[in-house]
């Protein structure tokens, strides 16, 4: 089982991504490269309906996401985790708002986010969310 202090610090990994996700938004990607796993066995399911497999692949769509600098600000509320000593998942919700052709638009989406501890880091593995209209 996994002791108090890593389900302590998923949650604080997931606060780590949102807070990245918002940098994201303002067009840099960096930040939110640096908590994910750049294994291969990764993968992202994200807002725009994608499903991308892979490091190579997720770090790319980092980058193409970043370019749209969507703007406004999301976080995670309503956070459960289950963890083992090695791999635990998050699920909650995203909400907050995105800036699209001057205009705000609500998110409110359903999330899971996977993580494996890689030299004593916690990283991200998975991330799947509900799609958003605006971005299909």
């Amino acid at each position: 089982h996994a002791a108090t202090g890593d389900t302590a610090a998923i949650e604080t990994a997931v606060v780590k991504f949102h807070d990245a996700l918002n940098v994201l938004f303002k067009g840099d990607s960096d930040p939110m490269k640096t908590l994910w796993s750049h294994a291969n066995d990764t993968t992202y399911m994200g807002p725009m309906g994608d499903f991308d497999t892979g490091w190579s692949a997720i770090s790319s769509l980092w980058d193409e996401q970043a370019t749209l600098k969507l703007g406004g600000k999301v976080i995670a509320e309503n956070i459960h985790v289950a963890a083992s000593p090695s791999l635990a998942v998050a699920h909650y919700m995203e909400r907050g708002s995105n800036i699209v052709d001057g205009k705000e638009q609500k998110v409110s989406l359903r999330t899971t986010t996977t993580f494996r501890k890689e030299k004593c880091l916690w990283k991200v593995i998975g991330h799947h969310t509900d799609t958003l209209p605006y971005l299909e």
